[in-house]
C-alpha cells in the first residue's frame, strides 16, 4: 500500500516549478513513493497567493498540471472533521497552516512535506 503523503502550499509550488533540487533525498522518495495529496485549503491558499500577485499561476493552473505530471489530489476528507481537529492546534495562527496540519493529524500513518520551520517544530508527521 502507497504511504499518504500531504504537500504544503510552497511545496505544490516547488513541484511546479520544477524546482526538485530544494528537496531532500527523503522528501524526494516519499513523493516517488507516496500518494500525493493536497488539502482543500492548499487550494483556496494557491488562489489567496495568486490573488495577492506572490505566484504567476493560480490552482486552475497549477493543480492540473501536477494531477497529470505526479498523480496529485486533493483530499476528500469531510471538512468538519478537519476544523474540529485544528481547533486545537493553538501553536499558530496561520488558518491554512492549522487546517493543513489538522488533516494530517487524522491519519496517523500520513506525512506532511513542509519546510515551515513553525510546522516542523510542532507536528511529528513532516518527513524530514
Amino acid at each position: 500500500m502507497q504511504p499518504v503523503v500531504y504537500l504544503d502550499t510552497h511545496i505544490v509550488c516547488w513541484l511546479y516549478e520544477g524546482l526538485v533540487e530544494k528537496f531532500s533525498r527523503t522528501e524526494t522518495e516519499a513523493i516517488d513513493a507516496g500518494l500525493l495529496l493536497v488539502s482543500p485549503i492548499v487550494v483556496l491558499e494557491l488562489q489567496y497567493l495568486h490573488e495577492v500577485g506572490k505566484i504567476l499561476h493560480g490552482p486552475d493552473g497549477i493543480l492540473p498540471t501536477l494531477v497529470t505530471d505526479i498523480g496529485l489530489q486533493v483530499s476528500t476528507t469531510v471538512f468538519a472533521r478537519i476544523a474540529d481537529r485544528a481547533c486545537s492546534l493553538s501553536w499558530t495562527r496561520d488558518p491554512f497552516d492549522r487546517l493543513i496540519v489538522a488533516e494530517v493529524l487524522l491519519l496517523p500513518q500520513a506525512q506532511l512535506i513542509t519546510r515551515d520551520r513553525l510546522i516542523r517544530e510542532y507536528c511529528s508527521q513532516v518527513v524530514r
